[in-house]
């Protein structure tokens, strides 16, 4: 009898012990892969930065952010390119690959151009080849563009492709972060003029690497990309995703 007190009296112990003391995280890596407006930039491209460098910076030490995002990428030719394969054979169970795609597909006059249904083909096998390494894939509507009507509104410039990204989330059951719709609406509350501050906006002379100036509507400038970078980390945690539990840095109220 007294045997067996001494025996329930340890696994109490331990019980009491598990819950006490934080558990530590397996660690994992969050794989990006994408565009420009997410890849890791060259000194020379300076102030231009993708949001995926300053994503890095909100995590805890159990999380490796791999940036394989390169300029003027599409979802074909992440493919054609070998740039896809690489993440697939490094992918282990827990790690997430966070896939955002669109500014290059839908452009027809670049080599990059995937019709509607090579792009969603794609998609679904960049969800597909992930979850079979049990990853965990997520959808990211691209990132807005700076374009506005001439009433002060924001003009959606990402609308076929966009909706497409949905569908394939809707009919994959795949996590989606509508970057494009949240960009958009940061982009309306900056307005017109102020959002230029978001932007690789720079006036003749005022950067080395960029003499005669830069008007560039597309790509983000630091600011800029921290803003997405916040936008996309706050969906994270709207989407309950494990990923969540791991965010360490806080995240501005606006």
């Amino acid at each position: 009898m007294k045997k067996i007190f001494q025996y329930c009296c340890l696994v109490g112990i331990l019980l009491l012990l598990a819950f006490t003391f934080p558990q530590e995280k397996r660690p994992i890596t969050v794989y990006l892969i994408g565009d420009s407006t997410i890849s890791i930039k060259d000194t020379k491209a300076y102030p231009e930065t993708g949001w995926g460098m300053p994503f890095v910076y909100f995590f805890d030490s159990s999380v490796k952010v791999d940036n394989r995002a390169k300029n003027g990428r599409s979802t074909k030719t992440f493919l054609t390119e070998n740039l896809w394969q690489p993440v697939v054979q490094t992918l282990k169970e827990g790690d997430y690959v966070l896939i955002q795609f669109g500014h290059n597909d839908e452009v027809k006059t670049k080599k990059s151009y995937a019709t509607e249904e090579e792009f969603q083909a794609n998609l679904k096998r960049y969800v597909t080849e992930s979850r079979n390494k049990k990853a965990v894939p997520v959808l990211i509507t691209p990132a807005a563009r700076r374009q506005f009507d001439e009433a002060g509104k924001i003009v959606g410039t990402h609308e076929v492709y966009a909706e497409l990204v949905r569908k394939v989330a809707r009919d994959q059951k795949v996590p989606l972060i509508d970057l494009d719709k949240k960009s958009q609406a940061i982009l309306q509350e900056f307005g017109p003029e102020n959002s230029k501050n978001l932007f690789l906006q720079l006036a003749p002379g005022e950067h080395p690497n960029y003499p005669e100036g830069k008007n560039d509507n597309t790509h983000f400038n630091e600011f800029g990309a921290r803003k997405m970078a916040q936008l996309v980390l706050a969906s994270i945690k709207e989407l309950n995703l494990e990923l969540a539990s791991r965010i360490v840095k806080p995240l501005p109220k606006s």
